[in-house]
Formats: structure tokens, sequence, C-alpha cells
């Protein structure tokens, strides 16, 4: 047999089952011997480390599928069932006993966590979720202040004098284009009614700015629009040649 102790409640154990096999003796004798150092444990008045050491419980025969009991032990009720087998085959096999508690209960501390260490871990864990919900939070803010600036803040100075600059320079653009009979504008000087043909288109471009983006000034015009009139003003074009 190789399972000689396995992990029951998260503990080392043995059972009436696997000391019968190993020792080779009669189940039924394991169970009376295991019983009769109970009843002595508890006129000691030791019910109690008897109740911790030795617990029992049920097994389906693999035959007649008939249940029987046993008892599941831990290392020092093991120990004090197997004191009183003393041929030299039964000291080989509690050496190997000994050594398989030893092994499982090394295994099982490698894979314990101590309380602290756990304690640390979900107090860190705890701190994530926190730091994951106020940053949660701070980018709904985010988005809400995003989205009041896009459908609400205006143009400030600088975007302002960015858009004027852009009606000027596509004025003076279309000034040099458009020929003084187009606008029917000739009149004392070539100067003069250029300075007129400017003034006139800034005036449309204006117009039709507002009445592209609805309001009433240029100033008006929201931040999220800018690059959209810009691109509306660089590529305008007046009514009289369009």
């Amino acid at each position: 047999m190789s399972n000689l102790v396995f992990v029951q409640h998260g503990q080392p154990v043995t059972d009436s089952l696997t000391i019968a096999e190993v020792f080779d003796k009669d189940h039924r004798n394991v169970l009376r011997d295991i019983e009769s150092q109970i009843e002595k444990l508890n006129e000691a008045g030791e019910q109690k480390w008897g109740v911790l050491n030795f617990e029992q419980t049920h097994y389906q025969h693999q035959q007649n599928k008939q249940w029987y009991p046993k008892y599941n032990m831990t290392e020092d009720g093991f120990t004090l069932i197997a004191m009183s087998y003393v041929t030299p085959e039964a000291m080989k096999m509690k050496i190997r006993f000994i050594q398989e508690f030893k092994r499982m209960r090394e295994k099982l501390a490698a894979n314990v966590v101590p309380l602290d260490e756990r304690r640390v871990r979900l107090e860190l864990f705890k701190q994530a979720i926190e730091h994951e919900e106020r940053l949660d939070s701070v980018e709904q803010k985010i988005m809400e202040i995003d989205h009041k600036v896009e459908t609400q803040i205006t143009l400030n100075s600088r975007e302002q004098r960015i858009l004027r600059k852009a009606v000027q320079k596509r004025g003076m653009e279309l000034a040099e284009q458009v020929t003084f009979r187009q606008l029917t504008m000739v009149r004392d000087g070539i100067g003069e009614d250029i300075q007129k043909i400017r003034s006139q288109l800034f005036r449309e471009i204006y117009r039709d700015l507002w009445d592209r983006f609805g309001v009433s000034s240029y100033a008006d015009i929201l931040k999220k629009d800018l690059d959209a009139a810009l691109g509306y003003v660089s590529n305008w074009i007046p009514r009289q040649v369009a």
C-alpha cells in the first residue's frame, strides 16, 4: 500500500483499514484495539483527547457494497494504537508510518500561508478593490467633465484668435482671386476696391460660419467644433462664384 497517510480536515491521518492491511491484522481486531484504547482514555478523563485523535466513520465494501465502521486517526492516535504491535515486522511498519506522517506534515506546511501573511494579502486585495473603485469613480467624473467640455464650453480667447486669423487668411486669399467685375465693386482705385472686397468677404465668411454652427458670434462656437470651423473657413467659397 502506497498511501499510508492521507489528508482529512487539513491534517495528516491514517485509518483502521490501512493499519489492518499493513500490520496484517483482521480489521475487526484493529477496531477492537482502538475502541479499547478509547475506553481507557474515557476512564482516565481524556475523552477530549480521544475525540480529537479518533474519528469514527464508515466505508463501503467493494464486493458486497455494504457499509461498515472504521476509524480515522491522527499521528498521535496511530502511535497509541501501534504501541502494542512489537514484532520486528511491526516495528518496520511503524517506522514507515512515522516517516509518512512527517512527509505529509512537511507537504501541508509548504502549502500553508501563515495567518499574518494571509491577513496582509487580504488587506492588500481589499485595498486594490477600493483603489479600482476610486479609479472608476474618477474616470466617470473625467468622462462627465469631458462631456461638459464638448457640449457646453465655447472657444477661449486663444482659440477665437486662431479662428479670426483663419477668416482673415481666407478672405485675403479670395480677394486676390476674385475679379472686380465679378463682385461689381470697381470704383476709384485698386487699393480701395481690394480693401472693400476683403471687408465684404470677411463679413460673408462670418455670416456663413454663424449659420453653419448655429451661433450669433464666432466666439459662441463650441470648443469641440474648432477643427470643424477651421476646416469650413479654409474651404469656404463666396456665393457669387460658388
